[in-house]
Formats: structure tokens, sequence, C-alpha cells
């Protein structure tokens, strides 16, 4: 099948499935579970953001853990915890982090401009990686092979998990609690895809997508997560398509 038809045909049943949910619904998270999630996260992002915000206001600079120029956006600039704690600015850290054993990591994002504390999805992160793992081995075994399966993007196809060794492995988004499809680029590098997420985030705004703009941030402004192990997402044809990576 060509891309552009993978696309058309995988998009339709996107546009399917995103306006079901919300006309029973009338919300872009349906699942009891993952409105539990985000009330659960609701009160700990709020306390971290008010240490976040009177530790710069007080020392001027940001309380996070200091990470290399080549790590992905959305993974990069971890806030310590402990160092908001030892200083005064927080009474415990909260269970929901994963310095207390929770699934997910806080970061800041919009540093430069106005620093936003959002939480890093570990569970996601995992089994990105899992995937990763397994598309690894698959190359060393078949001369550099990729499991590829059905082409959904220019330059991306999706992981065929059946060839690896991950064939059970399934991802369930944070955000609307769908299946998601592990994709990878050329060099075997594998993304989580966040199309449908993308999706709904824009039916459900309404919103008018802007030529070039980054899909993903409808994603941070419609949630307390990030979108982790992602590619940049553009407008085209009436749909998001991932975009190579510079």
């Amino acid at each position: 099948m060509t891309q552009a038809g993978g696309r058309s045909k995988r998009m339709s049943a996107v546009l399917i499935l995103v306006l079901l949910p919300m006309l029973l619904t009338g919300c872009l998270y349906p699942d009891e579970k993952l409105q539990e999630n985000q009330v659960s996260y609701r009160e700990s992002i709020k306390r971290i953001q008010s240490a976040v915000d009177d530790f710069y206001k007080e020392q001027g600079i940001l309380p996070i853990i200091t990470a290399g120029q080549e790590i992905p956006r959305y993974e990069k600039y971890r806030v310590d915890l402990d160092q908001l704690k030892g200083r005064g600015y927080l009474d415990e850290i909260p269970n929901t982090a994963f310095e207390q054993g929770g699934s997910g990591y806080f970061l800041i994002i919009n540093e430069e401009t106005k620093p936003t504390v959002k939480v890093m999805d570990l569970t996601t992160t995992q089994k990105v990686n899992d995937v990763q793992r397994a598309v690894n081995l698959y190359k060393m075994s078949h001369d550099n092979a990729l499991p590829a399966g059905e082409a959904l993007y220019p330059g991306y196809t999706a992981v065929d998990l059946s060839k690896t060794d991950a064939k059970s492995l399934k991802l369930m988004s944070v955000y609307s609690g769908q299946e998601m499809t592990f994709i990878m680029d050329e060099e075997g590098t594998v993304y989580a895809d966040y199309a449908f997420d993308i999706m709904q985030a824009i039916q459900k705004n309404g919103a008018d997508p802007q030529e070039g703009q980054d899909l993903r941030v409808f994603l941070e402004e419609e949630s307390y997560y990030v979108p982790v192990k992602s590619v940049a997402y553009t407008w085209k044809d009436g749909q998001p398509v991932a975009q190579p990576q510079s």
C-alpha cells in the first residue's frame, strides 16, 4: 500500500474514533481511569508549579536537573524535586512522582518564556524503549533490515511487532486511552504515534492549525502530560502528518 493510501485509510478510521467518543461523552478523556489520573496529577502539578515559581522568583534560576543538548524537549528539563524539598519550597514530594515510586517525571517546558510544569509518562517511555531494543535485535539478525509494516508518513513506517520479540507489547495513550502505533524512521529509531490524540485535541478545540505549526502544542494545552517519544507533526490535507527529524 502507498504512503498516501495508508494515511488516508488510517486517518478515516481516526476521524471515526475521534468523533464517536466526543459524541458519546462530550469530552477529550472519556475513560474514567484517565480522568482519575488527571485529577491526581492536577494537585501534584499545582503544588510543584507553585514551588517552581517561588524558587525562580527568589533564586533567579529554575530548579532543574541539567541535561545534555541531545536530550529531546519532552524529556529534557526534569524538576529537581529533592532540591525544592530540601530548600523548603515543597513540604513533601508527591506520591505521583517517580522519586516516590510513581510513574512520572515532572518536567518544565517553555523554560525561557513561561516555565510550565508537566508530566512525562514513564510507562510510555519504557514501552517505546522496549520496542527499540526489539528493533535493534531484529536489525542485528537480519543484515540491518527493519521489521517494517505499513508506510504511514513520509520517512516513517509502522513497526511490525509480529516480526520481533515484542509481539504482545501494547501501549495505551495517556491522552485518549486508545492503543497507540509504534512508528520508526528509516534508521530504525522508534517513536509513539500521536496522530490520533492530536486530531482529537484539534477537533475538541475547533482549532485551525497554522501551516508549519508543530501540532504537539495542542497536546500540551489539553493535558498535564507531554507527548514523550514523539516527532513533530504538521497539518496537511486535513490531518496531522509526522515530520522527518531535522
